[in-house]
């Protein structure tokens, strides 16, 4: 059906033109004159549907049942015993949960001791030059810290592993559809991931380290499960009958909900994750090895972040992040219209944030096309934002006393003694931490100038960032930008009703995020439970459903979801779930 499809799609190609793809594949017209039927001799061909592009260098994988007698006598020989097998299974998915909570460990400790160090010489150059009127020399330093390390991660993806760019989720989403990737789970690909992630992420980009988490646990359930490493010509001999297609793709499924679970200490999510977003292919034997993977995954980097936050098995750490404890969690029921209304908005910035990111990635596609390029672009938008971030904090630094022991320990840049900036313990912080204060600042934190300039900062800064050659996550960006307007709508309900004590800025803060989150990436169930496991509460559940449900349904009416959209831009020849408007009236004899 599939070769029908891409046949049928010939009858409305309109043009070819010579493109290149996000992975720097050059597609010429000579290409579909060579390119045979079944050849995977390399060369690539193009068929233009619209905006689409369908690149022939991706090949299937080999995800049917063999159902003949000969094949299933063949393996009941070579095999042991099934329940030694399936000993293994359950093995493999306890390894792939270990591991990838030691790389989550790994990936956080670096990022927070690279912030701290530029974050520590900033803030000194800073308070020197305050008393000096010296401000240029701790801007230049900033950049200088921000332009090094994206360079790094940039370069490693550029010249090393493209494919290590962005979340990775995409590309992970296709292979356990049926589509083979190139490269996409290969050793060299998880250290350029790792690596370029911190330096992105410390490097001041508006960027996650969450998403690439995903990429990184599917990584390691395929090696793990193979018993070999092809780029060292290392074969250790083990686990042999797990070398099909089938086999592995149900322990990258594994993988890819421990990295979720790493993440956002959500393992159920990380299933659902696994199961909404991931595999076409599932069974409930799998459901149960792909739950013990994400449990080992939560509660390996569990036990690493207690000795590293000096409180061995304090087991209070169980991901990379999560939302913090908020103190009111009751809603009523006259605020679900509320809650629709800031689903809707979601949607709606949600297709506004995926239609710019499409725009600005053909732009790419067509004229970035040098891995210097690339390079080049990513310095550029280090550069960028680091010098907004640094205006902002100049013009809009609003100071004000002190309201909690951790402001009062914080920079006190351009500020008097005794005084507090605001502005600065959101710029001078990862995402992560800047989402954290969103939700848990106290009213009158921050002004509304303050809350505008730097969301439209923040929306534009990750439109750009996302579809550049580093290692980036996308849902740690839409959670901030969905704090910044939900702590706006909070602010603004409390102007309309100023008596009422029922609008807690906590509450729309988070609900806000969902909504944004839900209106890019197009999530439901799965981004409902990482949501109340994040943030460690289940009244939240019903409001949080709401608003992604409502985001899906107005997004949807725009564009698809940012995953789709770059998977389609790739070339991917993946079916989707519902046919495209071009063959939703062709019927297959």
């Amino acid at each position: 059906m599939a070769e029908n499809l891409s046949e049928r799609s010939h009858l409305f190609q309109s043009e070819q033109t010579d493109l290149q793809d996000t992975h720097g594949n050059n597609y010429h017209d000579e290409d579909i004159r060579n390119k045979t039927k079944g050849s995977t001799s390399g060369e690539d061909k193009k068929i233009e549907n619209g905006d689409h592009i369908i690149s022939a260098k991706y090949e299937s994988l080999d995800y049917d049942t063999i159902e003949n007698e000969l094949y299933q006598q063949e393996g009941r020989i070579k095999t042991k015993s099934a329940v030694w097998k399936e000993f293994n299974r359950w093995l493999v998915m306890g390894l792939v949960g270990v591991i990838t909570g030691l790389i989550a460990s790994f990936i956080d400790y670096m990022v927070v001791q690279a912030t701290q160090l530029k974050f520590g010489y900033v803030h000194q150059y800073i308070e020197f030059c305050v008393k000096n009127l010296c401000l240029e020399e701790p801007f230049l330093i900033w950049i200088a810290f921000n332009a090094v390390l994206v360079f790094i991660g940039s370069f490693l993806t550029s010249f090393i592993e493209p494919v290590a760019a962005g979340s990775g989720i995409p590309q992970i989403k296709c292979f356990l559809n049926g589509v083979k990737i190139p490269h996409v789970v290969r050793l060299k690909t998880i250290v350029c991931k790792v690596l370029g992630v911190i330096c992105a992420v410390a490097g001041g980009l508006v960027v996650g380290k969450e998403g690439p988490m995903i990429h990184s646990g599917a990584v390691v359930a395929a090696g793990i499960s193979q018993g070999k490493i092809d780029a060292l010509h290392l074969d250790l001999k083990i686990f042999e009958y797990f070398r099909s297609d089938t086999e592995k793709r149900d322990f990258v499924s594994g993988g890819a909900a421990a990295g979720v679970s790493a993440a956002f200490g959500a393992p159920v999510g990380g299933v659902l994750f696994s199961l909404e977003e991931g595999a076409s292919f599932w069974n409930q034997a799998l459901t149960w090895r792909i739950f013990f993977a994400s449990m080992i995954s939560t509660f390996t980097l569990n036990i690493v972040q207690s000795y590293i936050k000096d409180k061995p098995w304090n087991l209070s750490y169980p991901g990379l992040f999560n939302f913090g404890s908020f103190d009111k969690t009751d809603y009523s029921g006259f605020e679900i219209p509320l809650f629709v209304i800031m689903g809707v908005v979601g949607g709606l910035i949600g297709a506004l944030f995926n239609h710019i990111n499409y725009k600005l990635s053909v732009f790419r596609i067509r004229f970035v096309k040098k891995k210097w390029m690339h390079v080049v672009e990513a310095i550029i938008v280090a550069v960028l934002t680091g010098t907004v971030g640094y205006i902002t904090l100049y013009f809009l630094n609003d100071c004000q006393p002190p309201k909690t022991d951790e402001q009062y320990d914080s920079a006190q840049i351009f500020c008097d003694d005794g005084q507090y900036s605001t502005t600065s313990s959101v710029l001078f912080q990862t995402p992560e931490e800047s989402v954290k204060k969103m939700f848990h600042e106290p009213p009158g934190t921050y002004g509304a100038e303050t809350l505008v300039v730097y969301g439209i900062c923040c929306f534009l800064l990750a439109c750009w960032t996302y579809g550049l050659y580093v290692p980036s996550g996308l849902f740690i960006p839409s959670l901030l930008i969905g704090a910044i307007w939900g702590r706006l709508f909070g602010m603004l309900l409390n102007v309309i009703f100023p008596d009422m004590n029922w609008v807690n800025l906590e509450k729309y803060s988070l609900i806000g995020a969902a909504a944004q989150l839900g209106g890019i990436v197009r999530m439901t169930i799965s981004l409902t439970v990482i949501i109340v496991e994040a943030s460690g509460n289940i009244t939240f559940g019903l409001p949080v459903m709401i608003v992604l449900m409502v985001a899906k349904w107005i997004g949807d009416l725009f564009n698809e979801g940012i995953y789709d959209m770059h998977i389609h831009l790739q070339g991917v020849p993946l079916l989707g779930w519902e046919p495209s408007s071009m063959l939703s009236n062709i019927n297959a004899m």
